[in-house]
């Protein structure tokens, strides 16, 4: 069996993670990056994933799209219920945005992870949900971790898989 090397990037900083708000699907990235890589690569569908490496002939992947956050879209965290809020944090199959709960996203890129990548290089540019889930799946780490864990704008996660995922820190 050999092995599948997967890099997680995440997509560049944006409008919406500068003031303190959830992105709308149409959020722009600020900027794009330039990778040299012989890597296949992936995209999530968001416009801002595919800007972010608009140089490459990246194929857009359904698996690698943002949590759905309802009617949290577009909302600055101040704006939201605190009661709401809270629950959301400490639960995470709670849905009060009325899309999906963090324990569905952590399931649905478990599954994209275990089935969706052949062997060899793979480059992916998503979201820091759908990071910090993967992080999770290949760690085997418990749902109440997902909120332990910051993912910034450009920043890469190295995971391998043989036979298991493992975390490559380099």
């Amino acid at each position: 069996m050999k092995p599948i090397h997967l890099t997680l990037v995440c997509h560049a900083r944006t409008e919406a993670q500068r003031v303190g708000r959830f992105a709308l699907d149409d959020e722009p990235a600020s900027s794009s990056i330039e990778l040299a890589t012989t890597a296949r690569c992936l995209t999530a569908p968001e416009l801002r994933a595919r800007q972010t490496v608009e140089h490459l002939a990246a194929t857009i992947d359904e698996g690698l799209r943002d949590c759905d956050l309802g009617t949290w879209k577009g909302r600055l965290l101040k704006q939201l219920d605190e009661r709401e809020l809270q629950a959301w944090l400490a639960d995470p199959h709670a849905t009060p945005h009325g899309g999906e709960s963090i324990a569905a996203l952590c399931q649905r890129v478990a599954g994209w992870m275990d089935s969706a990548l052949g062997e060899g290089e793979w480059i992916a540019v998503t979201h820091p949900f759908v990071i910090r889930a993967a992080m999770l799946h290949a760690l085997g780490a418990p749902l109440a971790s997902f909120q332990r864990i910051d993912v910034l704008p450009l920043a890469r996660v190295r995971l391998s898989h043989s036979g298991q995922w493992r975390l490559q820190l380099g």
